[in-house]
């Protein structure tokens, strides 16, 4: 009972003496959350139009499998990383569904290249990865070297796909919707990641994965407007 008191009379001085400071405060710790359950909502659907066209296609044309399966490792060392620490949900859920979307993808894109046996025996040492990963039977401190590598693998990883477009001259079954959504997804984790885990590494992660998506968001803008330009000619000649 004391300490609710005392929890009380504090927070009453501080809207008392310090009225703006207490506002801006839960102003943006409702800004931040509801941002988090925003993205974790939209986390549904994100890798939703990916998956339809290459299922759609029948292939998994121009999609980097080593940058889809970077991809993965970052998102899972991240969750599992979040998941251990008790970070709020509405900080990393996304990741969740993010996950098994990008698990999908790389599965997809295996089978089409003809290798569905390795699909197969990736998703069981997957299955076992991750679930020793959120045991917690993994030391933290094993869990934080993987989330300190999201940084540069998750650099490296679009780099990759970057450079696939450039020599492709294409973006091929890359989804714009998806990429486009990321790219927003990542911007607004930033703000929440400062917010409800004030953990710099994953921070640093947000901040580069903005950057990164901007790249390949960048690329898709250019090429659509090269294919456009180059359908344009083939009417003309024809």
């Amino acid at each position: 009972m004391n300490f609710l008191i005392n929890t009380y009379n504090h927070t009453y001085k501080d809207v008392k003496h310090y009225p703006e400071n207490v506002l801006v405060g839960c102003f943006k710790t409702t800004l931040s959350k509801a941002l988090g359950l925003g993205i974790i909502g939209g986390s549904f659907l994100v890798k939703v139009p990916q998956i339809v066209k290459i299922l759609k296609n029948k292939s998994g044309e121009g999609i980097n499998i080593f940058s889809v399966l970077l991809d993965l490792f970052a998102i899972t060392a991240m969750s599992s990383y979040s998941f251990c620490n008790r970070f709020p949900f509405s900080a990393w859920g996304d990741g969740v569904f993010l996950g098994l979307q990008t698990l999908i993808i790389a599965i997809l894109v295996m089978h089409y290249n003809g290798n569905t046996a390795k699909a197969t025996a990736f998703l069981s040492a997957y299955i076992a990865v991750i679930s020793a990963a959120n045991s917690g039977l993994t030391p933290i401190n094993v869990l934080w070297v993987c989330q300190a590598m999201n940084i540069p693998i998750v650099l490296i990883s679009k780099f990759m796909q970057a450079y696939t477009n450039y020599v492709n001259g294409s973006t091929g079954q890359l989804s714009a919707a998806t990429c486009f959504l990321l790219f927003l997804g990542s911007l607004a984790r930033i703000f929440t990641s400062v917010q409800e885990t004030g953990d710099i590494t994953m921070i640093l992660m947000y901040v580069c994965s903005t950057l990164a998506n901007a790249i390949i968001v960048t690329q898709l803008l250019y090429y659509w407007n090269v294919d456009v330009k180059s359908k344009e000619r083939l009417k003309k000649k024809s």
